[in-house]
Parts: C-alpha cells; sequence; structure tokens
C-alpha cells in the first residue's frame, strides 16, 4: 500500500540540486533509527479496558498509502466500530480517483478481524452501511459500521503472530528466488472472490525485466512530474522533532539531510528539474533496486467498485502477512497503477503483462528476503477516534 519510496531531492542556493538523502524506511542503523515514542505502537496494545481500542491497536497497525493513516474510528455504540476515510489525509495528485485509499480502508479492516478473532470475538463488517461512494470521489459517508460478538466457534488466525513483524521494505533485496512453496502460501492467504494471484520470479527472466522496466519507467515519471513529486514532499517528515510530532507520512532520520534542512537549504515547495543530479541519482538507485528484485507479485480483480477496491485491501495485507510467515518481504510498485494521465501507458502496459483483460491490477508488488526493515511511525489510536 501504499507507502511508496520517496527519493527526497535537496535544492541549495544557487538552483544547484544536489542529492542529499535516500528516503528509505529500512534503513537499521542508529542514526536513522525513529524517536521511540513514533514507533511505540508497534509494542502492541496493552491492557484496554474497553477491547475496541485493543483491536484498534492492532487495526493501526496496517499499510497505508504514503503512510497517511486516513482511518477515522466512531465508538460511540457500544460494541460496535464506524470506520470513515479521513477526507483531509488524501493524495489527489497520484491517486486521483481514491483507489489506493480505498484499499487502505481494507488493509485496517482485515487487521481489525484478524484482531478479534484473537479475543473469541466475530467482527460483522458492513461496508458502506449509508450507501457506497462514486467512482472518483471520497465523501463522508462511512466506509464501514463492524459489530462485534461474542462467538465461540470464532478461530484464531496464524497470520495474527506477523502484524509486528509485517513492515514494507524499499531496500535491497537478496537474489534469491523464493520457493514455489512460499509464493502458493501467499497466494491461498490472499483469496478473495473475483480476484486472482499472480507472481514471476527470475526462473523467466524475461517476464522478470519487463517488470522491471515498467516499474523503472513508472517511478522515472512520477519523479519528474512537479505535482506529484511534490506531493510527497508536503508528508515528508525529516528528523526526530517532525517524525516525533507527526507520526505519519515518509519519514527520514539521517543526519546530511536533517543537517541540511536545518540550514534551511532544502526547499520543499520546488520540484528538481529532470535532468538533475538528484533526479538522475535516484533513478539509478532505483533501477539498481529492480535489477536485484527476484520475483514480482500482482492481484487483478474483475470488477473495480468500492467494496472491490477494500475487499482487494484486505486480501493484499493478508498476502503481506504470508509472505512475512514465509521470510519475505513486499514492497508496492503502486505508480504504474495510479490513474493520471502521465501513467497511462505503464498503466497499459502492467495491466497487459498482469493479464488483467479488462480488469483492474489493485496491488503490484516487488518480492524477495532482505534483512529486517524498521517499522513506520504510527499516530497511536486516541488520534483515529472521532470526538462528540
Amino acid at each position: 500500500m501504499s507507502q511508496l519510496p520517496r527519493r527526497q531531492f535537496l535544492r541549495v542556493a544557487g538552483g544547484l540540486s544536489v542529492a542529499a538523502a535516500t528516503l528509505s524506511l529500512s534503513g537499521c542503523s542508529l542514526s536513522s533509527d525513529y524517536p521511540a515514542e513514533a514507533v511505540q505502537a508497534w509494542a502492541g496494545p496493552g491492557q484496554e479496558r474497553d477491547v475496541r481500542r485493543w483491536i484498534l491497536g492492532w487495526a493501526i497497525l496496517a499499510p497505508h498509502s504514503h503512510n497517511l493513516q486516513s482511518w477515522l474510528v466512531d465508538l460511540s455504540r457500544p460494541d460496535e466500530i464506524t470506520l470513515y476515510c479521513d477526507r483531509t489525509r488524501l493524495l489527489p495528485e497520484t491517486d486521483p480517483l481514491s483507489r489506493q485509499m480505498m484499499m487502505s480502508q481494507g488493509t485496517f479492516l482485515e487487521l481489525l478481524s484478524i484482531a478479534a478473532r484473537e479475543r473469541g470475538l466475530r467482527a460483522d463488517i458492513e461496508l458502506f452501511p449509508e450507501g457506497e461512494f462514486g467512482p472518483v470521489k471520497v465523501d463522508a459517508r462511512p466506509t464501514a459500521r463492524i459489530r462485534l460478538a461474542q462467538d465461540p466457534a470464532a478461530q484464531r488466525d496464524a497470520l495474527f503472530a506477523q502484524i509486528l513483524h509485517r513492515h514494507t521494505h524499499r531496500g535491497a533485496y537478496e537474489p534469491r528466488v523464493p520457493q514455489a512453496a512460499a509464493l502458493a502460501a501467499i497466494d491461498s492467504a490472499a483469496t478473495m472472490t473475483g480476484a486472482r494471484n499472480g507472481f514471476v520470479t527470475d526462473d523467466d527472466a524475461a517476464l522478470v525485466s519487463q517488470h522491471r522496466a515498467i516499474a523503472s519507467e513508472a517511478w522515472r515519471i512520477e519523479l519528474v512530474t512537479p505535482r506529484t513529486i511534490l506531493e510527497s514532499y508536503n508528508v515528508l517528515r525529516i528528523g526526530p522533532a517532525e517524525i516525533a510530532r507527526h507520526r505519519d507520512g515518509l519519514s527520514v532520520n539521517t543526519p546530511m539531510l536533517r543537517a541540511i534542512n536545518a540550514l534551511g537549504l532544502f526547499d520543499r515547495t520546488k520540484a528538481p528539474g529532470p535532468d538533475d543530479t538528484a533526479t538522475r541519482s535516484q533513478i539509478d538507485e532505483f533501477n539498481k533496486n529492480m535489477a536485484a528484485t527476484p520475483a514480482f507479485y500482482w492481484m487483478v480483480t474483475a470488477a473495480n467498485d468500492r467494496k472491490t477496491q477494500i475487499n482487494a485491501g484486505r486480501a493484499y495485507v493478508r498476502a503481506q502477512l504470508a509472505a512475512t510467515a514465509q521470510g519475505l518481504v513486499m514492497q508496492p510498485l503502486s505508480q504504474a497503477l495510479q490513474e493520471y494521465p502521465e501513467q497511462a501507458a505503464p498503466y497499459a502496459q502492467i495491466h497487459k503483462l498482469a493479464g488483467a483483460q479488462g480488469g483492474t491490477v489493485q496491488m503490484w508488488t516487488r518480492l524477495g528476503y532482505a534483512k529486517p526493515a524498521q517499522p513506520a511511525p504510527r499516530r497511536g489510536v486516541d488520534a483515529h477516534i472521532l470526538r462528540a
């Protein structure tokens, strides 16, 4: 989901652009660790008098586009949770139809459901209880109403154990090809009516090469389109103070970028030029990671209505949890799936390559083995609760 890899740039006096840091949430060095309070949620929820808050403590660990965490919940009715999409946390440039936002609502709902079963509860989820959004805009109506009920037959989900370990990995992958049994486990976990999962590995070098080429071109387009890269700049959090204050968005804590930002030399209102050294270096870095990616995963749905998008998000987070259980990591390659004009060619290419045949590629990811990634900041349960 879409948390996407956003390589950040610095424009210094005189118009000279230089690459100062790579925005990566997978750094393991102490110098790039996030403030403890920003990742406190990844310790899991503590004791809660209201079981709904305990369940929400797991749900907020779901993947989300740009890590915006656009989940709002109403707890005013006993034993119920009403979920809304926070319309102040949308991505109008890179996700103009809010398809990825609906998938992010789905990832939240699936972790909520898994956590409920861990407590012997059944989460009865009604999507769009006041009517479904249209295909273009998100409105003020709820995306879901969840009723919790005791259920002796509720079975614990083995994927619950992977929630705290599931992290999107944007770094380098090892050149090992995932085993067929691991891919089968992912496919089995990500079941959804009307959906099809697909995989390709380095065993089919020609096909993998096509996936890499599409991903690289789509990434280049997003970097050189000012309004789309600036949308990422708008949610960029640099250094411990910003990361701890916001606990969302795209976080970077490397010493160099922190220093240059402190000197006022990083102008987040200006995009680097397409031929700047900064742009070229980040394209090269992305292509290097693509060249070392041993496998790709995708999900195609026949329909593309709002309920399908939410259910695709539910299936995707299950795929990622299952991948985690198999020692694998994922990184969404959402650029080519985005519905803005500049991405039309990559969009058509990946749909053809995935055999969408009139359907929609809801998710497309890198897949492979890598060292553990750092968790993304989370705002905590209280930040998501609507107050009367």
